[in-house]
């Protein structure tokens, strides 16, 4: 069963996500993990906003 994309929780996460990065401490390490998951979550947000778009204007 396919879990529904929960727009709001992306959004969230890439906002934590940001904060970690500006974060002096957070290591080099740590930022490109933290990078490569932003990238996954906008794509997933995008393809969700297309289908949106997609359905309404039908």
């Amino acid at each position: 069963m396919e879990e529904r994309f929960d727009y709001a929780r992306a959004m969230a996460e890439l906002e934590r996500i940001a904060a970690r990065v500006e974060d002096p401490q957070t290591s080099l390490d740590d930022i490109g993990a933290l990078v490569k998951r932003s990238k996954e979550l906008i794509s997933q947000c995008r393809e969700y906003l297309r289908t949106v778009r997609e359905s309404i204007e039908g």
